[in-house]
């Protein structure tokens, strides 16, 4: 359950109420807040509002319980997976960027959750929930590459226990605006929801949780750009977006935390017009799971996998490289 509280400006005061909440409370639709006044859940100093069309005063403290989703079985359906390991315990893929892990709002079907149900059957483990079954880590949409998936309760408790105590080892391959100084080192801070845009994480100095990465650069590419090898320590939401942004070299082509960058990187260096054009117009951000290295949890065998990076990155190395000549 999750509460939203919004103050009403002078800038507000006399308009809807449904129209107010949707301009401030990000994430939610007009629409949706509707529901949710007419369901009960908008409170105004303590007491449950009745109406979407009210009009709100300036200096009102509205506060908006959301419930939590309620989860729908999923349904199996026949998408192609490139299957990087796999065993009676537990399933590697290799994920495509685009693909979506497990269902959510707007992304109720065609989702990796969906693909591994038509695959696997119901050997799948539950503990992940009805909509996230057998999911010991996640990938963010655009994300590619390695990502494992339990197919029984054994090997997902064994695997999460490998997460806790750092020993499942994820190594990424980011490309990044400019080029990270020193060339290699540790960040390490805490990471939390942002305060104003509920879609973003960011860097706090008090509360969220730690988050460590180790990053090292692999390639340059005149000053602009850089290959970056990120070791995940910890493993909080979009972590490496996070904080690769955060010490001021954003991923190429990351919507969410480095919008500025093209603009910022133009006025400060000199861009070879093709590497512009290629960092620019890159349609996802750059972030790639390369490796992953674990301990088998029933043969207890090392596992290690490799993955190369798709075609779209590979293609945006090729670009930068003939770039700087």
């Amino acid at each position: 359950m999750e509460t939203i509280t919004v103050k009403v400006s002078d800038a507000e005061a006399g308009q809807r109420l449904d129209k107010m909440l949707a301009a401030q409370a990000e994430g939610l639709s007009r629409a949706r807040l509707q529901a949710l006044i007419e369901g009960g859940h908008v409170r105004c100093g303590g007491a449950v509002v009745d109406g979407s069309s009210r009009k709100v005063k300036a200096g009102e403290v509205y506060d908006i319980t959301v419930p939590p989703a309620e989860e729908a079985t999923p349904a199996a359906q026949d998408i192609p997976l490139d299957i990087a390991y796999e065993d009676g315990d537990l399933i590697v893929i290799n994920k495509p960027p685009d693909l979506v892990v497990h269902p959510a709002a707007g992304n109720h079907d065609g989702t990796l959750v969906n693909a591994l149900l038509a695959h696997c059957g119901d050997a799948l483990s539950g503990i992940g929930g009805v909509k996230r079954p057998g999911i010991v880590h996640r990938l963010d949409k655009e994300t590619s590459g390695l990502m494992v998936v339990a197919k029984n309760d054994a090997a997902h408790h064994g695997l999460s226990a490998q997460l806790t105590t750092r020993t499942l080892t994820r190594v990424y391959h980011a490309v990044v605006w400019g080029v990270p100084a020193p060339a290699q080192g540790r960040i390490e801070t805490l990471i939390g929801r942002h305060k104003t845009n509920r879609k973003k994480m960011a860097v706090l100095d008090g509360g969220g949780k730690e988050a460590i990465t180790d990053y090292r650069v692999l390639e340059t590419y005149g000053v602009w750009a850089s290959l970056v090898e990120c070791r995940l320590k910890t493993g909080r939401t979009h972590q490496i977006r996070v904080h690769m942004s955060h010490i001021g070299h954003p991923l190429a082509g990351d919507p969410l935390y480095g919008k500025s960058a093209p603009a910022k990187y133009a006025k400060q260096m000199k861009i070879p017009p093709a590497a512009a054009q290629a960092l620019q117009e890159f349609a996802r951000q750059a972030l790639h799971a390369a490796q992953l290295e674990f301990i088998h949890p029933i043969s207890e065998n090392k596992i290690s996998l490799r993955a190369d990076m798709p075609a779209d990155m590979q293609n945006l190395l090729k670009a930068l490289r003939r770039a700087q000549g």
